[in-house]
């Protein structure tokens, strides 16, 4: 089975309406939203798969990410593009070892021209 790993950034405030969005527009695989939290602000973060295909809309504020399962780290690819380099003296060497426990519950994000390491912690999971 070939699914993707969306995450939507909203606010606490925000969640319960982006849930029912998150049930309406996709297939959500194993029917399970992980929500973090950004332990920087107020940010909420919802990370969920979603069967290939069962895509009816991409919701605002959503990314495609991807996770290294044994830190819990998800990242961009641009984002680990921009790790690398940033650790490899500006050369981007796709064979450059991470040390992935440095990142361990963490989103890498690379926006605006800006690398990012945003740490994260599991608020709940939901079931859709």
């Amino acid at each position: 089975m070939n699914n993707k790993i969306h995450l939507t950034f909203t606010y606490p405030d925000k969640l319960d309406e982006v849930i029912n969005k998150i049930e309406t527009s996709y297939e959500v695989y194993l029917g399970k939203v992980f929500t973090l939290t950004d332990l920087d602000s107020t940010k909420v973060m919802c990370t969920y798969n979603i069967i290939s295909g069962s895509e009816k809309a991409r919701l605002p504020n959503t990314i495609l990410v991807h996770r290294k399962k044994q830190t819990n780290t998800l990242y961009t690819i641009n984002a680990l593009n921009e790790l690398i380099k940033n650790l490899n003296n500006g050369v981007l060497d796709k064979t450059y070892p991470i040390e992935w426990n440095d990142y361990k519950s963490s989103l890498l994000l690379h926006q605006n021209n800006e690398f990012r390491v945003v740490r994260t912690k599991l608020f709940k999971i939901i079931k859709v």
